[in-house]
């Protein structure tokens, strides 16, 4: 007997649904058998999950009894004690009278020793009762989780799973979500407040953790099948290179703003999830690591965006075996699907993100920061080893020069594409966000150098080789030495710098340039110390020569080896002066202060209180200035003193009296016109900052010479004589008023003793009347009394 169909009317607004999403045509019917067995299935499996609840629901009414009769139980006791109390109260009350001291004592041992045993078994029962409660509320949290967990596996099982079901199984995924949302704030509130509850907590984690294996992997499946039903990744093979309607070309080929419908919600629904999850972890990793470095943990990249990126990069690779040898490619392409798929990300994605509250997140910033790593991890596996199998090539020089030349376009195609994608995300600020973070290595291709820093290493020796090839003919170029910079001032100070400086200037700051692509400031400050730094060094090392040949060759005594020595001076004043101004820019002092921190790392030595990358190049670069200018300064004195030997032992002269119309000197004027003559050359020659220095140390050694070899050298002073050394003292004062205003003030000592020389006879009566106080009453500050006593015996008064 075949059974009637029940009426339409009967039939609720679900079956209906169901009915009408099977059974569309006649076809349909040959399936009716099979969609029978599923439904008798989901009953089975109905029937057997309300028995699982039915058996958890009786275990927790029976653990919640076991919970009750045993706080149930110590409040009895508590309320015996306490009724106890209150009757030994009473009782001590009544018999004070009576017994006066033995009441006292009774209350005493109440409020002493009682009470405070009753207030911490009271404290205790609280503490279990709400121990109880907490454990009870979790299990049942975490069954609800470990139950929404088992219907979703038992969901993807199934053969045949309809629009319907995928609803019912992602309700299901947000329904465990939620309870584990509620299971981790109790578990962070236990945290902060119960530390002592750690067993209670470690037990919980490791159920949740379980149920997360699950439930992660089970998400990001089924974002993968959606992703797959939407068409992603696009076909690469479309793409155009061509800038021109970029983003309506992108827009047409993007599934992601093509997608509509239920496949839409379902991929947001989804995507919400994923979200959630990703969120929910980050905060179990924050409690369980609080007390701990949890940056590194914390911030993971968007599991979301990393299922969109994964699939292009595998489809991406297919093309980037062809390019091995065209890195260009590479570079173009990545550059392209970066550019054309990020709008979607801050249009569709974002709300997304914001709605699953997973906080500092940018899905724009997750796009490209994944694109990046995706070439940035091929780079290293199939790039680099190539150019380092060329390098390390030993009996080819042809291949390993190629290899060079291969490491350095690489590098140049590197640097150019990370600029292309910051210029992406400027406009957004997240650039700004990223270098305040000191994050740019999620944006930066050069990452790579990173995890390997032996390939930074290696990067610095080649760029440094390619360097010094390029320098070593310009060093060579002597015209690089005789030729000024035109029109280059640093402040307003001409240091009259050869052109070899500037080249010299040209290549570091490539170098700086180039470094500052890298993406973390120890990778900066490690490139400029083995590429920069050298640089100076052999920049000291070719002044140093220059002037080395200049002193072995003439030992200085012609004005060309002269005018050599002060263009290397002139160099090395001009680079030091321009290395000052950059260990001023934020950019160095960042790498200087790293440096400090990382000192160890690589040998360094910083003098003084300065932290400048710069700084020791600094200080000999100030060192070779110092020297060589004492050095010319020398060179002068010696062939001044020599022209004055025998102005200086002729101690007659000083004894004669003047012939009329002779006053100075003629051997000393000579020595004069010779110290002029150099000068001069010098003066033109030499920057006006070293050129005071060369003057001020021979205003200092003449100071000198004169002052032991006359005034000092036991010679008789007669008025002729005094008079003579005064005229020929006022044209040494002439010679250096070209260059100072007040040239006596350097010539301390002969100045002070031809004063005293001057001296009348009512005023130094006697040398024994000169002490300390005297000699500061007449203004004589530089010298000592033995030495005015002395100029003061030897002064004969003949008038």
């Amino acid at each position: 007997m075949v059974q009637a169909l029940p009426p339409i009317s009967s039939l609720s607004r679900s079956v209906l649904t169901f009915l009408d999403d099977n059974l569309r045509s006649a076809d349909a019917l040959e399936q009716a058998s099979g969609l029978v067995s599923e439904l008798q299935t989901r009953c089975a499996d109905l029937d057997q999950s309300l028995l699982d609840l039915n058996r958890r629901l009786e275990l927790n009414l029976f653990a919640y009894a076991s919970y009750s009769d045993r706080i149930g139980g110590l409040f009895g006791d508590v309320n015996s004690k306490l009724y106890d109390l209150c009757s030994s109260t009473r009782i001590s009350g009544s018999q004070s009278d009576g017994r006066g001291s033995e009441g006292v004592e009774r209350s005493e041992q109440i409020l002493g020793e009682e009470l405070p045993s009753l207030a911490k078994e009271v404290a205790r029962v609280e503490t279990v009762r709400m121990y109880a409660e907490t454990a009870l509320k979790l299990d049942t949290l975490v069954g609800d989780i470990e139950d929404a967990v088992s219907s979703t596996i038992n969901k993807n099982l199934r053969k045949y799973a309809s629009t319907r079901d995928s609803e019912s199984l992602q309700d299901m995924r947000l329904l465990a979500i939620k309870a584990l949302k509620l299971a981790e704030d109790v578990l962070a509130s236990i945290t902060k407040t119960r530390p002592q509850w750690a067993r209670l907590i470690s037990a919980v984690d490791h159920r949740v953790d379980r149920a997360l294996a699950i439930l992660r992997p089970q998400a990001i499946a089924d974002h993968r099948g959606l992703l797959t039903s939407l068409g992603w990744p696009p076909t690469l093979s479309t793409l155009s290179f061509s800038d021109s309607d970029a983003t309506k070309q992108a827009a047409v080929r993007n599934p992601l703003f093509t997608m509509e419908g239920d496949l839409k919600h379902q991929y947001c629904e989804n995507f919400i999830a994923l979200c959630s999850l990703q969120e929910l972890q980050r905060q179990r990793k924050s409690r369980q690591l609080e007390g701990h470095n949890r940056e590194v943990a914390l911030h993971q990249p968007l599991w979301a965006i990393e299922e969109l990126v994964n699939p292009i990069s595998i489809a991406s690779q297919r093309h980037f075996s062809k390019w091995v040898d065209k890195p260009e490619f590479i570079f173009a392409l990545v550059y392209k699907i970066t550019r054309d798929y990020v709008d979607s990300m801050d249009e569709l994605l974002q709300p997304l993100v914001d709605e699953a509250m997973l906080s500092g997140y940018s899905c724009r910033e997750e796009w490209i920061s994944a694109m990046i790593s995706s070439l940035s991890t091929y780079l290293a596996k199939e790039i680099f080893p190539i150019c380092i199998s060329q390098l390390d090539e030993v009996n080819d020089s042809s291949i390993r020069s190629q290899g060079s030349i291969s490491w350095l376009h690489l590098i140049d195609l590197m640097i150019a594409f990370d600029k292309r994608v910051q210029s992406l995300v400027a406009q957004t600020g997240i650039l700004t966000s990223l270098q305040e973070d000191g994050n740019l290595q999620k944006i930066s291709s050069l990452s790579v150098f990173c995890d390997r820093p032996d390939w930074l290493d290696l990067w610095a020796e080649i760029e440094l080789n390619d360097i010094f090839d390029k320098l070593n003919p310009e060093m060579e170029n002597e015209r690089n030495w005789s030729t000024k910079i035109q029109g280059v001032l640093s402040g307003v100070e001409d240091y009259k710098s050869p052109a070899i400086s500037s080249a010299f200037l040209r290549r570091l700051s490539s170098v700086v340039d180039r470094s500052r692509s890298l993406p973390t400031i120890s990778l900066r400050s490690r490139f400029i110390q083995l590429t920069g730094v050298p640089i100076v060094r052999k920049f000291m090392d070719g002044l140093l020569l220059r002037c080395q040949e200049a002193e072995g060759l003439t030992a200085l005594t012609d004005d060309d080896a002269l005018i050599k020595v002060t263009k290397s001076i002139n160099a090395a004043h001009y680079f030091e002066s321009i290395l000052k101004e950059w260990c001023e820019d934020v950019y160095f002092l960042e790498m200087g202060l790293n440096h400090q921190l990382e000192s160890s790392s690589i040998e360094w030595s910083v003098e003084g209180d300065g932290n400048g990358i710069f700084d020791e190049e600094i200080g000999k670069l100030q060192e070779f200035r110092r020297e060589w200018v004492e050095m010319l300064s020398t060179v002068v004195f010696r062939g001044f003193d020599a022209r004055c030997r025998d102005y200086i032992k002729n101690k007659k002269q000083w004894q004669e009296k003047v012939e009329e119309g002779l006053i100075v000197s003629k051997t000393f004027v000579a020595a004069l016109d010779y110290m002029q003559g150099k000068m001069s050359v010098l003066q033109v020659g030499l920057n006006g900052e070293d050129f005071v220095g060369v003057w001020r140390s021979l205003a200092a050694g003449v100071d000198r010479l004169i002052f032991n070899g006359i005034f000092m050298g036991n010679v008789k002073f007669h008025d002729g004589g005094v008079e003579r050394l005064g005229s020929d003292l006022a044209v040494l004062y002439g010679v250096f008023g070209a260059w100072c205003l007040r040239p006596e003030g350097f010539f301390s000592k002969i100045t002070e003793g031809l004063k005293l020389l001057k001296m009348g006879k009512k005023k130094v009566k006697d040398s024994s009347t000169i002490g300390e106080r005297w000699l500061k009453e007449n203004g004589i500050r530089h010298l000592s009394v033995d030495e005015a006593e002395k100029i003061v015996r030897n002064r004969v008064h003949t008038k």
